[in-house]
């Protein structure tokens, strides 16, 4: 059948090029998604910040509760992610070269898989501003929790004693030298007590060694309970059974001073620990959210940029 007319044939002549072994990947477009995913991130969590000490007070009763603050906090990392993520990845669907003779299955495969590398390496380039400040929050409960177990378990001397119970051994050289308004006995110690301390300062030094050591083993000898008993009898003027019982009362009553600290800093570093695990997971769901909604959104970008694929020739 002849052509009537030649030159409206010669208009719908489509350009259409075998592209079918071309480069699957288009990483000027990759570069610029994951380009703007990590400004767009880096400026929403700089917002969020703002946010979030505008919203928290020292002052009692005023301001965002710690639970509340934790929420708003994980919700906006996930919030920054879906956002970000998916600008970068439509970007990087839009932007990335045309497949015009390549399989519908394989554009939407390259698609999704511009918008994944997009937030790779976005989220690498954020890390890596990131860091130290990432590194710190994770390993935060880590140290705190090793720091807690060494201190606990350091008890050979008295400074770690001092430091685990929070109380100096002068206190409890005090309390167990503390006068009860009776006329302090003159004299020496009993038999086989030894010589006493020449002055009160000594004796106070003494006694604070000895109970610093008690503490630091667990125990109180009873070669020092004796001793503390005749001390604290010539300093106050009770009989040694009493000053015995002082002892006891004071040593008992420091170990349980002890044993309230450590149970404190345990439970301190199990809070710090339950936060940073529960941190980590959330952190990971919404860097999962962020990487779904880059390879969506650049399927909607490939999708949108082949509405217009063929180049019409006039």
């Amino acid at each position: 059948m002849a052509i009537q007319n030649p030159s409206a044939l010669a208009t719908e002549i489509v350009d259409v090029r075998d592209d079918t072994h071309a480069h699957g990947i288009s990483w000027a477009a990759v570069l610029a998604g994951s380009a703007a995913t990590a400004a767009l991130s880096y400026a929403l969590l700089i917002l969020g910040v703002g946010i979030g000490f505008a919203s928290v007070s020292p002052w009692s009763y005023s301001g965002a509760a710690a639970g509340t603050i934790g929420i708003a906090a994980i919700l906006w990392l996930t919030l920054t992610q879906i956002v970000a993520s998916g600008m970068g990845g439509y970007l990087a669907g839009r932007l990335r070269g045309g497949w015009r003779s390549v399989h519908t299955d394989e554009v939407y495969f390259r698609d999704t898989a511009h918008g994944f590398l997009s937030w790779c390496i976005a989220s690498l380039v954020v890390a890596a501003f990131l860091a130290s400040a990432i590194a710190g929050l994770m390993s935060g409960g880590v140290a705190l929790a090793s720091a807690t177990a060494s201190g606990l378990g350091a008890g050979a001397t008295a400074s770690a004693t001092t430091a685990a119970s929070g109380v100096s051994s002068d206190y409890w050289a005090d309390m167990i030298l503390r006068g009860n308004g009776a006329p302090a006995a003159t004299g020496t110690a009993g038999e086989g007590v030894g010589a006493q301390p020449s002055s009160d300062t000594e004796t106070h030094a003494e006694v604070g060694r000895i109970v610093s050591t008690a503490l630091a083993s667990g125990t109180l000898s009873a070669p020092d309970r004796t001793y503390l008993g005749q001390l604290v009898a010539n300093r106050t003027g009770v009989t040694p059974a009493e000053g015995e019982k002082r002892v006891d009362d004071a040593f008992n009553s420091a170990m349980q001073s002890i044993e309230t600290a450590k149970t404190k800093a345990k439970q301190v570093a199990d809070d710090a620990r339950k936060a940073t695990a529960g941190l980590s997971l959330w952190m990971f769901v919404s860097l999962l959210c962020g990487a779904f909604a880059a390879s969506f959104a650049a399927t909607l970008g490939g999708r949108h940029r082949e509405t217009y694929v063929y180049a019409i020739r006039t």
